[in-house]
C-alpha cells in the first residue's frame, strides 16, 4: 500500500468519524442529571418538599414534570446530533482540500528535485497531469544533458585534433602522432595508422604493437579488416574478434586478445585517403566514440590529402627550377634560331593568304556538314579505348528528346540508360575493343527527358587503327515506333490465338452493323462456317431472334453512350436453351472516335445451375441453424427472467452467428441462487453444440447435491464434459471445452461463494472495484501427459446490500475496433464501472451495449459477446 493510500484512508477516517468518545459520553450523562436534579429541587421546593426518592416519584405524576424532563435529555442529544449532522456534510470538502495539499506538496518536492537535477523525481505519490509533465522534464533534461555531455567529449576531441593536424606538415610525423592522440583520446590500447599509396594501404605508424603484427605491413583493398573498411568506405566497429587475430602484450595485463576493434576509414570527399586501425581491452564502446571517430576522420583525411598535395607542389616545384636552368642554357641558341624565322616569316605570310582561303572553304563545308548532322535521323558517337566520348553529332538531343539548352547529353549516359541497357552497351564495347575492325549491333532503352522509355538501335565498328578516326564509332538511330508495331503485332497475334481457341463467341461488329471478325465458336453456333458470316449482319444469321435483338439493341446503345454493356440473355443452340452472358465493349480508333464493338458471350448455364443449387443448400442449412437458435434462445435465460429474482441486473448477450458458443445460465434451487457466465470452445454450430452438453451438466449437478461448493461443482462439471467428449479415454488429444464465471448466492447468509475457469468476477463497491481472478484451468480437455493438473479455487466473499457483481465472456474485451483498430481491453471495463460510484445497474445496461457497437464500428464481430450484472 502506497504512502498516499495509507494518508488516505487515515484523513477519512478522522474526517469521517462523528461518534462521541467515552469521556464525552460520561460529561454527557453528568450535565444531563445534574439538570434533572436542578429541576426536581424547583419543584420541590415549590411544593415545600423534602429532597427524597419518593417526593421525587410522587413529582412525575404531574405532566409538566415529564415535559421538563423530556426537554432536558431531548436538547444535548439535538445538539449532538446537528454536530455529528454538519461534521458528515463538511468532511468531503476537508478531504479535498487535504487531498489538493498533498499533492501540491508532491509536485513541490518534485520540482525541487528537478531544480537540483535528482536523478529520482519522487515516487507514485501523486499521478496527476503536473506530476506526469514534471516527471517528463526531467527526463528531456536529463537526455539533453546527456547528448550535451557527448557534443562537449566530441567538440574537445575535435579540438585537440585540429590542434594536432596544424602542428605537424609531413605524412611522417604526422601518422605517430595522430595515432597517438587517438588512441589516449578514446581510451583504447594500440593502433596501426595506414596511408593508401597506389591503390594499396602502407603501414605508417603504429603503437604497442607486438611483433606478430609486424607481418602485415600493406593491406590490398578489400583484404583483411582494415581492407574491407576501406572498400566499403564505411566504419567498422567489431566486439567479436576471430581467434587467429592479433594479441595484446604488456606488462600488466600479459598477453590478450583485444575485446574491441575499431577500424576507421579516412576519407576525403568520398575519395580514400588511408585507415587507422584501433584495438580495445573494454568489450563496449560509447556512442560518443563512434561519432567521434566519424567526425574526425574527415579532419585526417583533409589533411592527408592537402599533405600529399604539398608534396607533390614542392617536387613539381623543384622541376620546374631544373628546368629553368636549362631553358636559360638555351636562350642563346633560341636568339640564333629568331633570325631564321623572321626570314620564313616573309614566306609563311605569303602561304597564309592561300591558306586563308581554303579555311573558308573548309568552313562551309563544315556549316554543311554540322547542318547535315544536326537533322540527320541518326547520330553518330565516337569514344577512345577508355570508353570516354571524343565526339558525338549534334542530332543527339534532338534525337533523345532534349532542348538546345540542357546540359550536355550523351547517348549512352549511364545516368539515363536502364540497368539492361547499360550492361548491353558494355558488353559491346567490350567486345568492340578485343576486335579491331569488328562490328556489331546492340539494342537498349533509353530515359528521354520527360521521362518517357526510348529504344535504341547502335552499330558500333572498332576503328582505333584508322588515324583519321582512332577510336570506336556508333551510329544509333532511334528504333521506338519500330519496337511498337512489332509489339502491337505480336500482341494482335497472341489475342487472335487465344480468341482462335476460346470456348467463348467473339465477334466484332462495324459501325454499320456488319461482321469484321468472329471466332470459330460463333461459327458453331451459327451453324455455318466462317467465311460465310463475315461482312454480314447479324439479323442476316439463322439464329435465336433474341440474341439477334440483343445485339442490335446493345450496338445501339454504345454508339450513344460508348460504355461497356454486360447483360445476361437466353439463346436457344443445337445443345438446348443456354444462359449466355454477352459483354458488348466500344473499340476506339487514334482520336477516340467509335470504330466497332467486340462482343464476348460466355455460356452460364453450368454455372447457374450450381449457383441455385448452393442457394437451395444454404437455405437449408440457414433454416436448421435458425431453428437450433430458436431452442438455444427457449433454454437460455434472459434479462427479463434474471429481474425476476434481482430487479436491479441484466444480460448482454450478442452472439458472433446466428447461434452463440457462450451462454447464460441461472438457476434457483430452494433459497440459493446459481448464477454463470460460459464461453464454450468455438463459436456457431460448434459453440453451440457445447453449450447444451454444458447447460444441461450444470443442472444436473447442481439439482444433484445443493450442498456442494462452487469449486466442487467446477470439479465434477470438468470430469463430466471430458466423459461426454471422450476425452478420458487413453490416447485422447482434444482440447474443447469452456472457460466459466460461477456465482452461488446465498441471500440469507449474504454469502457468494465464487469460481472461475480463465474467467473473472468484477465485484463493485461504494465506487471501489475488487477483482477475483479464476483458476487457470479450463473445463474439459484431455490431460497433458506430465503434468499435475491443478484444483479450482473458491472465493467466499461476504456481500454488502447494494454490490454489483459482473461476469464475462472473452468476446468483450477482445473485441477489436476504436481508432486504432485494437482491442477493447478490460481495463476499459474498469474505467467504465469506477467512472461514478453513482451510476446504476440500469445505466451499466445501456452503457455496455453502446459503448461496444460504437467501439466495434464497422470492423466485423470476432467472438461472442455475453455480460451479467447483477446488483446484490
Amino acid at each position: 500500500m502506497s504512502i498516499y493510500e495509507k494518508s488516505y484512508k487515515k484523513v477519512r477516517k478522522l474526517f469521517y468519524t462523528g461518534v462521541l468518545s467515552v469521556k464525552e459520553r460520561f460529561y454527557l450523562l453528568i450535565f444531563i442529571f445534574l439538570f434533572l436534579f436542578m429541576a426536581w429541587s424547583g419543584f420541590l421546593s415549590i411544593e415545600k418538599s423534602v429532597l427524597s426518592f419518593a417526593n421525587i416519584v410522587s413529582l412525575h405524576t404531574w405532566w409538566l414534570v415529564w415535559f421538563v424532563d423530556f426537554l432536558i435529555i431531548a436538547i444535548p442529544f439535538s445538539f449532538v446530533f446537528v454536530r455529528n449532522y454538519i461534521n458528515e456534510k463538511t468532511s468531503k470538502y476537508r478531504f479535498e482540500v487535504f487531498d489538493l495539499k498533498k499533492r501540491i506538496e508532491h509536485n513541490v518536492e518534485l520540482a525541487n528535485n528537478l531544480k537540483e537535477g535528482k536523478e529520482e523525481l519522487g515516487g507514485d505519490l501523486s499521478s496527476d497531469h503536473l506530476s506526469s509533465l514534471l516527471r517528463e522534464i526531467g527526463k528531456n533534461i536529463r537526455v539533453a544533458r546527456q547528448r550535451e555531455d557527448e557534443e562537449n567529449y566530441i567538440s574537445k576531441g575535435k579540438e585537440m585534433m585540429s590542434d594536432l593536424l596544424r602542428m605537424h606538415h609531413d605524412l611522417t610525423e604526422l601518422g605517430p602522432e595522430v595515432l597517438k592522440a587517438l588512441i589516449e583520446y578514446l581510451g583504447a590500447i594500440q593502433g596501426a595508422f595506414y596511408i593508401l599509396e597506389e591503390n594499396v594501404l602502407k603501414r605508417n605508424a603504429m603503437y604497442a604493437y607486438n611483433r606478430r603484427r609486424f607481418e602485415y605491413d600493406e593491406f590490398k583493398i578489400g583484404h583483411g579488416l582494415v581492407g574491407a573498411a576501406a572498400y566499403e568506405k564505411q566504419l567498422i566497429y567489431r566486439t567479436e574478434i576471430p581467434d587467429d587475430y592479433w594479441s595484446i602484450t604488456s606488462g600488466l595485463v600479459g598477453e590478450q586478445k583485444p575485446k574491441a576493434l575499431l577500424v576507421i576509414p579516412l576519407l576525403q570527399e568520398e575519395e580514400l585517403q588511408g585507415v587507422v586501425e584501433v584495438a580495445f581491452l573494454k568489450d563496449h564502446l560509447e556512442n560518443r566514440h563512434l561519432a567521434y571517430a566519424e567526425v574526425v576522420a574527415e579532419s585526417i583525411g583533409q589533411t592527408i590529402y592537402n599533405l600529399k598535395i604539398t608534396a607533390r607542389t614542392q617536387k613539381l616545384l623543384k622541376e620546374s627550377q631544373e628546368l629553368t636552368k636549362t631553358l636559360q642554357k638555351n636562350e642563346e641558341q633560341l636568339r640564333q634560331n629568331a633570325q631564321e624565322m623572321l626570314e620564313t616569316q616573309e614566306e609563311l605570310e605569303k602561304s597564309n593568304q592561300m591558306l586563308e582561303a581554303q579555311v573558308q572553304e573548309v568552313a562551309h563545308a563544315q556549316k554543311r556538314l554540322e547542318a547535315l548532322l544536326t537533322n540527320a535521323s541518326e547520330f553518330i558517337s565516337i569514344y577512345n579505348e577508355k570508353q570516354e566520348l571524343i565526339f558525338e553529332s549534334p542530332s543527339v538531343k534532338r534525337i533523345l528528346g532534349y532542348d538546345d539548352d540542357d546540359d550536355e547529353v550523351t547517348g549512352m549516359d549511364p545516368n539515363l540508360l536502364t540497368p539492361r541497357g547499360y550492361r548491353t552497351i558494355n558488353n559491346l564495347f567490350q567486345y568492340l575493343l578485343e576486335t579491331p575492325g569488328g562490328e556489331q549491333i546492340a539494342q537498349y532503352t533509353y530515359l528521354k527527358k520527360n521521362g518517357e522509355k526510348l529504344f535504341l538501335e547502335t552499330k558500333g565498328k572498332n576503328l582505333l587503327h584508322d588515324p583519321a578516326i582512332r577510336g570506336i564509332i556508333f551510329n544509333t538511330q532511334d528504333i521506338t515506333e519500330r519496337k511498337r508495331a512489332e509489339k502491337e503485332e505480336q500482341m494482335k497475334s497472341r489475342m487472335q490465338s487465344l480468341s482462335e481457341n476460346s470456348p467463348d463467341m467473339i465477334m466484332r461488329v462495324n459501325m454499320m452493323g456488319k461482321l469484321v471478325y468472329v471466332n470459330p465458336a460463333v461459327a458453331r453456333f451459327a451453324g455455318i462456317p466462317t467465311s460465310d458470316i463475315i461482312k454480314k449482319r447479324v439479323g442476316d444469321l439463322s439464329i435465336d431472334s433474341r440474341f439477334v435483338s440483343y445485339i442490335e439493341d446493345t450496338l445501339s446503345n454504345i454508339k450513344e453512350k460508348q460504355e461497356t454493356i454486360i447483360s445476361e440473355v437466353r439463346v436457344s443452340t443445337q445443345e438446348g436453351e443456354r444462359i449466355m452472358e454477352i459483354k458488348g465493349i466500344p473499340e476506339l480508333n487514334d482520336d477516340d472516335e467509335l470504330e466497332s464493338v467486340l462482343f464476348v458471350s460466355h455460356d452460364m448455364t453450368e454455372f447457374k445451375k450450381i449457383e441455385a443449387e448452393i442457394k437451395e443448400k444454404n437455405k437449408k442449412i440457414s433454416d436448421s441453424i435458425n431453428y437450433a437458435q430458436r431452442i438455444q434462445s427457449s433454454l437460455l435465460p434472459d434479462s427479463s427472467y434474471l429481474q425476476d429474482y434481482f430487479p436491479r441486473s441484466f444480460i448482454f448477450y450478442r452472439p458472433k452467428d446466428v447461434v452463440s458458443g457462450d451462454f447464460p445460465w441461472f438457476l434457483k434451487k430452494e433459497d440459493t441462487f446459481y448464477v454463470a457466465a460460459v464461453d464454450c470452445t468455438g463459436h456457431g454450430v460448434p459453440g453451440a453444440l457445447l453449450s447444451f452438453i454444458g447447460y444441461f451438466l450444470l443442472n444436473n449437478i447442481v439439482s444433484s447435491d445443493p450442498s456442494l461448493s462452487s469449486n466442487q461443482i467446477m470439479e465434477r462439471l470438468h470430469q463430466e464434459v471430458r466423459r461426454t467428449l471422450k476425452q478420458d479415454k487413453e490416447g485422447s488429444t482434444g482440447r474443447d471445452g469452456m472457460d466459466i464465471a460461477f456465482c452461488k448466492i446465498e441471500p440469507k447468509n449474504k454469502i457468494l461463494d465464487y469460481c472461475g475457469a480463465h474467467r473473472p468476477l468484477f465485484l463493485l463497491r461504494d465506487g471501489e472495484l475488487m477483482e477475483y481472478q479464476g483458476t487457470r484451468k479450463g473445463i474439459g480437455g484431455a490431460p497433458l501427459p506430465r503434468r499435475k493438473e491443478k484444483e479450482f479455487e473458491n472465493h467466499l466473499i461476504e456481500y454488502n446490500e447494494g454490490d454489483k457483481i459482473f461476469i464475462f465472456s472473452d468476446g468483450l474485451p477482445d473485441q477489436l475496433g476504436g481508432p486504432d483498430r485494437k482491442k477493447f481491453q478490460p481495463r476499459r471495463m474498469r474505467e467504465a464501472l469506477t467512472m461514478d460510484p453513482g451510476f446504476t445497474m440500469a445505466h451499466f445496461s445501456r452503457y455496455f451495449p453502446k459503448t461496444f457497437y460504437d467501439w466495434m464500428g464497422n470492423e466485423k464481430q470476432v467472438d461472442d459477446v455475453l455480460l451479467i450484472g447483477i446488483e446484490l
